[in-house]
């Protein structure tokens, strides 16, 4: 939407502050405006004359127009009894939706949630060459689903490494793949990469090929001693196996997907 406003006075600073107010503008705010009428002084005080004119014409911003649409789906959900707290950041926005019915929103595993920040973000930047954040999160979901995930690819990490097994994930968008990768990336022994195109692609988890294998003496490893078999544990923290620099997730074919640019 654009908003404009012409003002009227008899000159031209009075007219641009006329339409200032217009547009509930401060008179020290700086914008840009258009003298569409001079004004001019009656020819001896009795003749002809007329008023300065200026044109002020401002165009929403990127914010203006991702809260509008945003507020607008909402709407069109049946959800007017959400709310949408904004946190302007620079180069974006952050939004946090509450209410009773945020769950609707966050959908199956957060796609709803996804599904509604990726448009939000192309209606933000249709009409801006650079790039505009936009974040849209409802009760740290966002945080909760990051950790849920590294968890997970920890624990199929350890699980690829003991079985020499590989396990396929479900279809994920370029980000939260991207962080499954970082937590395999820090098991030694396992790896990851991505199958599949746009709707269907995801991760997989599996041993890494590269990586050291014990022998076995006696029905025990050689760097165990007498002690026999290594006990696996679930349990074992990413720091006590530190992550090897040059192991890097396989077939990613770059960070965009079905998702484009969502961040967190």
């Amino acid at each position: 939407m654009i908003k404009e406003a012409i003002g009227v006075g008899d000159n031209e600073v009075d007219a641009l502050n006329d339409a200032k107010k217009q547009l509930g503008l401060d008179e020290t705010a700086e914008v840009e405006f258009e003298v569409i009428q001079r004004a001019e002084k009656k020819k001896f005080g009795l003749f002809g004359g007329q008023p300065a004119k200026v044109k002020i014409t401002l165009k929403e911003t990127p914010a203006e127009k991702a809260e509008k649409f945003l507020r607008d789906v909402l709407d069109n959900m049946k959800l007017e009894s959400v709310q949408i707290e904004k946190n302007e950041i620079e180069g974006g926005i952050e939004f946090n939706l509450t209410g009773d019915d945020v769950g609707f929103v966050i959908g199956r595993r957060g796609e709803t949630l996804d599904s509604l920040q990726y448009l939000t973000s192309l209606v933000a930047n249709h009409t801006d060459n650079s790039y505009f954040k936009v974040t849209i999160d409802t009760g740290n979901y966002r945080e909760k689903r990051e950790k849920t995930l590294e968890i997970l690819g920890r624990k199929l990490a350890f699980k690829a490494v003991k079985t020499g097994r590989k396990t396929n994930l479900e279809p994920m968008n370029p980000y939260e793949r991207r962080i499954i990768h970082t937590s395999v990336q820090k098991i030694n022994g396992a790896i990851s990469w991505s199958e599949g195109e746009n709707a269907n692609r995801h991760v997989v988890i599996g041993p890494d090929p590269k990586a050291a294998k014990p022998v076995r003496r006696n029905g025990g490893y050689n760097n165990r001693g007498r002690g026999g078999r290594r006990p696996y544990s679930a349990n074992r923290s990413e720091h006590n196996t530190p992550a090897n620099p040059d192991r890097k997730p396989l077939n990613e074919g770059g960070t965009t997907g079905l998702y484009g640019r969502i961040d967190k």
